[in-house]
């Protein structure tokens, strides 16, 4: 989508629409909401008047101005009540109308920054969200090969920012930037896990690494499975082992050359397709499984959005990829492999299969003396009990990081919860024929995986984000309604993982 930033009223734009809109209560609607409406001789005051819109988040009504003004429609949209008004608010207002847009065949559309007047927030934080809420509430995953549905054809080509006071525009332009950059790295990574088995594998991720890497200047590097045996990589390899479909440990590297500053060591799991192995999975629903790389999809599409934006420190983004496949070569429950940095491992359950090439992945992250790791992954159903589809489970070792997690999860609209990560559930991890078990049974199962996963890290800063309630989405009363989600991947994770970067790139977080 092309985004630009324009001075001037709203109600002097010429587009297919323009959007304003309005807080909930409110009667006798003010600034440029107000302008619009003095332009239509009160028509916003009417649709108020007659209950045709509230201000009720998300809601919104269309007007035809029929040559009072130059633009062809006036989309009004609902941006709540003042009190619980956030940068959340202004993204999914942005996607409502947004949809509203295209549903009416406008194919330019010009906006004013909600939330950057009465709304109190800063200008840049709201032109960020108004673009990340346009350009995802639009995305639709356009399947490579296949006819396109009716209305396909039907969207939004462009945006247009506009804000009166000229001395504001370049905090608007600044937001827009990062907004649009944050937002295409979301679609990437929600294109990547909408796909299919047979056209994401493991080597089409590492294509995708190498892309990004070309695109901004970074280094990456793909091992394969002779180069993971080298590095005695056992837990990854006893997954892949029964795949036809090649792995691939993917390393991609921003700003290479500051090889003496710790990096920030992002790690996504990259299951391609989990049948479960030996110990398959239930069809019902399988085909879901596709989408078990979602960390990896995270990952890149984080990498993706600070090589857009600049971000100015080290970062390497680690994804150990593999399907997960039954075969007569596959690990059997009861085998016992070895970890890259020596730990074996009783693999009673084959499909507790992401911890184990995490295991290797978070063990290669050492390498780097990492300032902090943070790692992404659909772990566990537990989690799901747990939290549902409103929260990711977030476990970290380290306060200051949470809280950089937590602020940024919230920011991004991406919220998030601390779960416990106490040494006592080691016990369940225990066993009498090897380091540790890779399951710890039913109860607290997002807990013990994740205990397991520590058997692996070094005493550095890292968190662990469990993405495997979030990362899909569908309209159930069991999942947030949000009009930037369309069923499918919600691409969770690159919004909170940009938000935690940049925080970081501004500060030192390692002494």
């Amino acid at each position: 989508m092309n985004v630009a930033i324009q001075s001037g009223s709203i109600q002097t734009v010429d587009a297919d629409a323009i959007v304003v809109n309005l807080f909930e209560g409110v009667t006798e609607p003010g600034g440029a909401t107000g302008a619009v409406d003095k332009a239509l001789n009160g028509a916003i005051r009417d649709l108020i008047a007659n209950g045709d819109i509230r201000g009720k988040l998300n809601e919104t009504a269309i007007l035809y101005p029929r040559g009072a003004i130059p633009a062809s429609r006036v989309i009004v949209v609902g941006l709540g009540s003042e009190e619980e008004f956030d940068l959340d608010s202004v993204r999914q207002a942005a996607a409502a109308a947004a949809r509203k847009a295209r549903d009416a065949g406008a194919r330019t559309l010009a906006s004013i920054v909600h939330g950057g007047g009465r709304g109190g927030l800063a200008l840049t934080d709201a032109a960020q969200s108004v673009v990340e809420g346009t350009i995802l509430g639009l995305y639709r995953y356009d399947a490579p090969g296949v006819i396109p549905r009716e209305g396909f054809d039907r969207d939004v080509d462009s945006l247009t920012l506009v804000e009166f006071d000229t001395s504001r525009l370049p905090e608007v332009e600044a937001g827009a930037n990062v907004g649009q950059a944050v937002a295409e790295g979301i679609c990437l990574a929600r294109d990547l896990a909408n796909g299919p088995a047979n056209e994401v594998t493991p080597t089409m991720l590492a294509e995708t690494a190498q892309r990004i890497a070309a695109d901004y200047g970074m280094t990456c590097q793909v091992l394969d499975r002779e180069q993971m045996a080298e590095l005695k990589m056992g837990a990854l390899l006893s997954v892949a082992q029964g795949a036809n479909e090649p792995p691939k440990f993917i390393v991609l590297e921003h700003n290479p050359t500051q090889s003496d500053a710790p990096p920030f060591v992002l790690v996504g799991k990259g299951i391609t397709f989990d049948s479960g192995g030996i110990s398959i999975k239930p069809s019902k629903r399988m085909e879901e499984m596709r989408g078990d790389m979602s960390g990896a999809a995270a990952v890149l599409g984080t990498m993706q959005t600070i090589g857009a934006i600049g971000l100015s420190k080290r970062v390497v983004a680690i994804v150990p990829a593999t399907e997960n496949m039954p075969s007569g070569t596959a690990t059997h429950p009861g085998d016992i492999v070895t970890a890259m940095n020596g730990v074996t491992i009783e693999v009673i359950n084959t499909d507790a299969e992401g911890r184990l090439i995490l295991a290797d992945a978070l063990a290669y992250a050492q390498q780097y003396n990492p300032a902090v790791v943070v790692d992404v992954a659909t772990l566990t159903g537990a989690v799901v009990v747990a939290l549902g589809h409103y929260m990711t489970g977030v476990y970290a070792t380290d306060d200051s990081l949470w809280e950089t997690i937590h602020a940024a999860g919230h920011a991004a609209g991406e919220p998030m919860w601390r779960m416990p990560l106490y040494p006592a559930y080691d016990r369940q991890l225990k066993t009498s024929f090897a380091d540790v078990k890779n399951v710890g049974g039913r109860p607290a199962g997002s807990v013990t995986a994740t205990r397991f996963l520590a058997k692996f890290v070094g005493d550095h800063p890292w968190a662990h984000m469990d993405i495997a309630g979030t990362n899909w989405w569908e309209n159930l009363i069991t999942h947030p309604k949000k009009p930037y989600y369309v069923r499918g991947n919600t691409g969770v994770g690159v919004g909170t993982l940009v938000g935690a970067l940049r925080a970081w790139d501004a500060v030192d977080v390692k002494e």
